[in-house]
């Protein structure tokens, strides 16, 4: 039996190669997220451990280091507003990639489909043929066997 041949084998090879990109850049946007919520995080627990501080300390001492820490808050919470928006930012073109990646694997799969379902048609035709060439000589053998007796 020869061996099956896909005409669309290319297209299924480029089509999961553009999915292994696609999860490959998720993956990309997906740690760039973590790096922002971590540096977010660090940012807040900061201000947390700042104010924590500031409760603690003498009355009389804490208002001088109240209002350096109002004046560095504006622009912490600056930093904080920023990184949120970058963290959003980065939370919808994460949706938007694992979209794609959704969409390339839906469209890998129904080529894979495709390509079993004309495999499996192959072997069935290799088989018909192949039968009908056992038939071919079973007929033939006993054309030649009852022939031989007819002489």
């Amino acid at each position: 039996m020869k061996r099956f041949v896909w005409r669309l084998q290319r297209v299924l090879d480029v089509a999961a190669k553009q999915e292994q990109v696609k999860k490959a850049e998720l993956l990309e946007i997906t740690e760039m997220l973590t790096r922002t919520r971590s540096e977010l995080l660090s940012q807040k627990r900061i201000l947390e451990d700042i104010m924590r501080g500031l409760a603690r300390e003498n009355p009389q001492k804490r208002l001088g280091e109240q209002e350096l820490f109002l004046k560095y808050s504006t622009v912490s919470d600056k930093t904080i507003k920023e990184l949120e928006d970058r963290a959003a930012e980065i939370e919808s073109k994460q949706a938007e990639k694992i979209a794609e990646v959704m969409k390339a694997r839906k469209f890998k799969q129904g080529l894979e489909k495709l390509q079993a379902e004309a495999e499996a048609k192959y072997i069935r035709e290799q088989e018909a043929l192949e039968q009908k060439e056992m038939d071919e000589r079973t007929v033939l053998g006993f054309a030649r066997r009852h022939s031989s007796a007819f002489e």
